[in-house]
């Protein structure tokens, strides 16, 4: 890639860290000084036939940050960054899928499988979970009480210590703030999977 690729996937890259999407046209326009989208659009193409970005079948794109990082393939494995869950769909469906982020398989062992999904609220902030940071979850439906685990509620991804007592599947907030309540569920709930790791939005 030339100087201008590399500028382009950093800009990929930080919109993606900092606010959960790729920037637009006109965005990356403006990032990379130029005056015309159409340049920006080019920029996009080629990465588009070097396979550094995919485009989605929605028409949306998608960063394949493995494609960038090569050399490491042997000591990474790519997990997919979930944006939006939508209730009834997959978690890990295609359409839900933002990149393909590459984690060290010394977290991420590759006979499982994982997923990225971008935390949103003070819910869990006293576990070192806040807005905007990435959490690496393992996929699985079984978790002991104390696990953080993801699950659908009214169709959104929530994250919430998991508690099981009886009948009930209690998912706990921690949080410095008060007003979150524990979720009650019963006991044929199934859980998305459980957090492993927690990389830190800046």
């Amino acid at each position: 890639m030339n100087n201008i690729e590399l500028i382009a996937v950093r800009v990929f890259r930080n919109y993606l860290m900092h606010n959960g999407r790729l920037p637009s046209v006109r965005e990356l326009m403006k990032e990379l000084g130029y005056k015309s989208p159409r340049s920006a659009a080019e920029v996009i193409e080629k990465l588009l036939k070097k396979g550094v970005l995919i485009r989605k079948p929605d028409g949306s794109l998608q960063l394949m940050q493995g494609k960038i990082e090569e050399e490491n393939r042997a000591q990474t494995v790519n997990i997919p960054m979930v944006g939006t869950v939508a209730c009834g769909l997959p978690i890990l469906a295609e359409e839900n899928i933002d990149a393909m982020i590459p984690v060290s398989i010394k977290i991420a062992k590759p006979d499982n499988t994982y997923f990225f999904l971008r935390a949103s609220g003070d819910s869990m902030n006293e576990k070192g979970i806040d807005t905007g940071d990435l959490v690496l979850i393992k996929q699985q439906a079984s978790a002991i009480n104390g696990d953080l685990v993801v699950a659908l509620v009214d169709n959104e991804a929530t994250i919430k210590e998991f508690q099981h007592r009886g009948q009930m599947i209690l998912l706990m907030p921690r949080s410095t703030n008060r007003s979150h309540q524990p979720i009650v569920l019963t006991s044929d709930f199934k859980i998305q999977g459980i957090v492993i790791d927690v990389i830190k939005s800046f």
